[in-house]
């Protein structure tokens, strides 16, 4: 999802064609749900319903937040590339994925609540955040309102700060649309747009049909996807919705104001914007950013090996991670 500065689609950004607002591919039937690796992950209950996770080694917890429209999967190569020391975790944010549906709105709150309990159940205290997309603003949020324990942050194509419309460039139209009542619900909830037409424009290398069918399969039905479009209208434009805008708002005055927590903005080309990245120069304390080359909006599909090495000579540097005590 764009940040801030001259946004723009997430076909653009992937070197593809900007997609139209009716989308001009026709869409497949329902595909058949494959046995994926998904299904071998732990899953553990949280409040009213489940959160499914990957995790691997001990020691210090690193956090691995996905954003929309896709899953902890996004991880599965930058996860053991990392390597030791370390715990490191990656959940199925609530409705998507593995994770449980339960009946919700699917707000910016909801995932902040659900993900916070699935920590605490798991008993993460002192961690390490590292968030794509959606996953970043939910670590700043967390990292805001839990002073201290936040011991870095790493983040791939943020949502940074409020933006207006204008400084949405050509991405405005597309979400307008989804924005709008009844047009959205068509594209995301009954034509599966995010999946069937976004989602294989935001790697610039592509994505198999192996990997497009993981990504497919926690929303078969348009009720399942219903996150997938809700996390589409929360994004913070022209004060709207007045509950994301204060948040956004409220962790951009801890990103200026943490001097003590490292954070590791990893960039790419084409990348969100020179503008956002400028910005975050001048907004953000204690940061550091890596060009780490040709990549498309979901990176980590692109540049595993990169973003893996990058995270861990970061990690390293700043001390950030210890094997388990013993």
């Amino acid at each position: 999802m764009p940040g801030a500065g001259k946004a723009t689609p997430l076909a653009a950004q992937a070197g593809e064609p900007a997609l139209s607002i009716a989308g001009t591919r026709p869409v497949p039937p329902e595909q058949p749900v494959i046995a994926t690796e998904r299904h071998a992950m732990p899953t553990i209950p949280v409040l009213d319903s489940t959160i499914a996770y990957r995790e691997t080694g001990e020691g210090t917890p690193v956090v691995f937040l996905h954003g929309n429209p896709t899953s902890s999967y996004l991880w599965r190569k930058i996860l053991p590339a990392v390597g030791a020391p370390g715990r490191l975790l990656a959940p199925d944010l609530i409705g998507m994925g593995a994770s449980g549906k339960p009946d919700i709105a699917y707000s910016f709150d909801d995932h902040s609540r659900y993900l916070e309990a699935w920590m605490d159940v798991l008993g993460l205290e002192d961690i390490v955040l590292v968030g794509h997309d959606w996953g970043a603003p939910l670590a700043f949020d967390w990292a805001t309102r839990h002073p201290g324990r936040a011991l870095g942050i790493a983040f791939t194509s943020p949502v940074l700060k409020p933006m207006t419309w204008e400084e949405f460039g050509p991405a405005r139209p597309f979400f307008e649309a989804l924005r709008t009542p009844g047009v959205g619900e068509k594209m995301i909830l009954e034509d599966n747009v995010f999946i069937e037409e976004v989602l294989p424009q935001t790697a610039i290398t592509g994505l198999s049909e192996e990997d497009l069918a993981a990504y497919r399969e926690p929303y078969s039905t348009p009720q399942s996807r219903r996150p997938m479009l809700q996390w589409a209208r929360s994004m913070p434009l022209a004060g709207e919705p007045a509950d994301v805008v204060t948040r956004v708002e409220a962790f951009g005055t801890w990103l200026a104001a943490s001097t003590d927590v490292p954070k590791l903005y990893l960039t790419f080309e084409p990348g969100l914007s020179p503008e956002q990245t400028q910005w975050s120069e001048t907004h953000l304390a204690a940061l550091e950013i890596e060009q780490l080359g040709p990549a498309g909006h979901d990176a980590e599909e692109d540049q595993p090996e990169a973003i893996a090495g990058a995270l861990a000579s970061w990690l390293d540097r700043h001390h950030l991670r210890q094997p388990a005590k013993r």
